[in-house]
């Protein structure tokens, strides 16, 4: 009987499992990769204390610590989270592996939708990006393409035209679903060129993307754009269906919590992207790991008996 189940290798979770492992919670992290999204990244600039550091490498420094303190990481994916004896959850992963917890603590995060073309999984990491705001300066004064005609889409464009040499914004439609307000900015930028009616059917490349193909729904025409990078931003999804009918979600599949990362079950806590934080960052994304946890302490310890209020972190854990 696990303390707490941790469902989600990302910054959400591994900072969950830092804070909880240091106050001496037998912890399991189970997730179907180590770094989620942020091990997708190949630099990042925008995580407070390194000037320049690649996803895996963070990830990597936060598997090790939490393991320092305690903590167990297992590679599975989770498929039913179900309520047992005396408040207690069992989790089933890889289909026929169950271990049980005392709480647990949903920290997986959004998949982002895949173009599924040829060259996309390929160049992951090499060009393809899914994170306008994590890799747009890595771009500067390159030629790169924005996918997508959502508002996340044209926010990205908007950005990146600031940043890049030239923006190709590809959408399938003839009109962009966005606000009107920045289409309208879309538009009239000059540094922004439109390809409309089109969809992306190849990303190409040799060490690293080299251009797209796009095809014209219209006319079945297709051309080749050379570009450095390709920002996909068709949207992302909550993969939350199993977790139906355990925890409140929203119409968008993510799970609603307070803004110390409790969900409407008492035991289970939320953090990171999956859940309703407005805004999907990494640093962000570890804030809501450390309420998460916190929380998920003073349940167990008013669940145990104890209402020992909670202290700073500021010590070790045997302080």
């Amino acid at each position: 009987m696990k303390d707490v189940i941790i469902v989600g290798g990302g910054p959400a979770g591994l900072t969950a499992a830092l804070y909880t492992s240091r106050r001496t919670l037998d912890t399991v992290v189970i997730a179907k990769d180590l770094g989620g999204q942020m091990a997708t990244t190949n630099e990042i600039e925008n995580y407070p204390g390194f000037d320049q550091i690649d996803g895996v490498s963070l990830a990597l420094k936060m598997k090790e610590q939490i393991e320092k303190f305690g903590a167990e990481f297992t590679l599975g994916t989770v498929e039913k989270i179900e309520k047992i004896e005396d408040e207690n959850f069992r989790v089933t992963y890889n289909n026929d592996q169950v271990v049980e917890g005392k709480s647990v603590i949903l920290a997986f995060g959004l998949t982002p939708r895949n173009l599924e073309v040829p060259g996309e999984e390929e160049y992951q990491g090499k060009g393809v990006t899914y994170c306008a705001n994590c890799d747009g300066p890595l771009y500067k004064n390159k030629l790169v393409a924005v996918i997508g005609g959502g508002n996340a889409a044209l926010d990205a464009a908007d950005y990146l035209a600031r940043i890049a040499k030239k923006v190709y914004l590809v959408h399938r439609r003839e009109k962009f679903r966005g606000e009107e307000v920045i289409v309208n900015q879309i538009i009239n930028n000059k540094n922004i060129e439109l390809v409309l009616d089109s969809e992306i059917k190849e990303v190409k490349g040799e060490k690293f993307v080299t251009g797209i193909t796009v095809e014209n729904i219209k006319t079945k025409k297709t051309k080749d754009i050379g570009v450095q990078g390709v920002f996909v931003e068709i949207g992302r999804v909550a993969k939350t269906d199993f977790l139906q009918g355990v925890v409140d979600m929203n119409d968008k599949k993510e799970v609603i919590t307070s803004e110390v990362g409790v969900t409407s079950t008492p035991g289970i806590f939320g953090a990171g992207d999956i859940t309703d934080v407005a805004n999907k960052q990494i640093a962000i994304a570890t804030g809501t790991g450390v309420n998460a946890a916190l929380s998920c302490y003073t349940y167990l310890q008013k669940k145990s008996g104890n209402a020992t209020p909670i202290g700073s972190d500021w010590g070790k854990k045997d302080e």
